[in-house]
């Protein structure tokens, strides 16, 4: 059999090079350097995720040790799988799990995983569409299924989406859409108004809207039901703006990870706080739901609205930008640039 581990390959390599401040390198490394995991995948494309933004600039509660290549999402074809559960040359997709984390990521030509983290690219995406997507559509389609496991339709009224200009919040926004929901985004970008209503928004607000609601210990009911992508208080705002039995699927915390509550809208409302996770999702659950994205949930012409495609090379410039929050929308590494 073929030995891999002397095979050189490109990588964006994070480094501590003072306390506290991290570099994001391009660099070339051995296949030898990776995990010692049975799946060996060339990696043709990839995208960039907040929590990759985290990853490079240096936050442990998401890597340990550095240095360290970020990438929580990854396409690519099998290059060896000592354990036998996939052939050479199969495409696969892997999203989530500890790719990135700490174990060496997706933003890199070359990834060595546990078989159990990859599935078969579904048929009806290509490897573009689906880092397109990635986690944040995967995100997204587990929020839209929340809801309407909770019985959301679309006759109940209006959506709310907070952080809608962010890759999980644009994404929803067209999810939603395509769904016949009428969705009111809210974004602190008003900017990219046209952005949003180009994803089918029935209407664009800003996050300023919420924020008379932190005095009140409820708010006048306004939308049926919620996505919430940025957590802290703005999550437990838009739980006490919604309609008497709605819903929030909430999954992001770039706003913080608590929020001052308080139990009325539960009781008095029936309200429902949905926790959505695409993480540590089982596979065959994320297969379900890439199954859906890729089929009656194809948003094929959205995403070349969504996303954007950059090089190797440039994703330094663009973590950055995701870190200091003025990303928009979504944005894909071809491996090929």
């Amino acid at each position: 059999m073929k030995n891999f581990r002397d095979e050189e390959f490109r990588a964006i390599q994070v480094k501590e090079v003072a306390k506290g401040k991290f570099d994001q390198l391009l660099v070339r490394r051995q296949v030898r350097d990776l995990p010692d995991n049975p799946l060996l995948l060339a990696v043709s494309h990839s995208s960039l995720n907040y929590k990759d933004a985290m990853s490079a600039f240096g936050n442990r509660s998401i890597t340990k040790e550095y240095p360290h290549t970020p990438g929580i999402d990854a396409v690519g074809r099998v290059v060896d799988d000592r354990s036998g559960t996939f052939s050479v040359g199969a495409e696969l997709l892997v999203t989530g799990y500890d790719l990135g984390m700490n174990t060496s990521g997706g933003l890199a030509e070359m990834i060595a995983i546990p078989p159990g983290w990859a599935l078969s690219l579904p048929q009806g995406l290509n490897a573009w569409e689906s880092m397109a997507l990635g986690t944040a559509g995967l995100t997204a389609a587990l929020c839209v299924e929340k809801l309407l496991e909770s019985g959301a339709v679309p006759e109940d009224g209006e959506v709310l989406v907070t952080g809608a200009t962010g890759g999980v919040g644009s994404i929803a926004v067209a999810l939603l859409s395509k769904l016949g929901f009428r969705v009111a985004a809210v974004t602190g970008k008003l900017e990219a108004a046209d952005f949003l209503t180009g994803l089918g928004a029935w209407k664009v607000l800003d996050r300023d809207t919420l924020a008379p609601f932190a005095s009140k210990a409820m708010a006048k009911p306004l939308w049926a039901w919620a996505i919430d992508t940025v957590g802290g208080d703005t999550l437990f705002n838009v739980i006490k703006s919604l309609d008497y039995g709605g819903g929030v699927a909430a999954c992001g915390m770039a706003s913080g990870a608590q929020f001052h509550a308080n139990v009325f809208p539960f009781i008095l409302r029936g309200i429902s706080l949905l926790g959505v996770d695409s993480v540590e999702l089982p596979i065959e659950k994320k297969a379900a739901a890439w199954h859906r994205l890729s089929s009656e949930w194809h948003i094929g012409d959205q995403l070349h609205r969504i996303a954007e495609d950059i090089s190797l090379e440039q994703s330094s410039e663009f973590l950055a930008r995701l870190h200091r929050g003025h990303g928009i929308g979504r944005y894909v590494v071809d491996m090929s640039l």
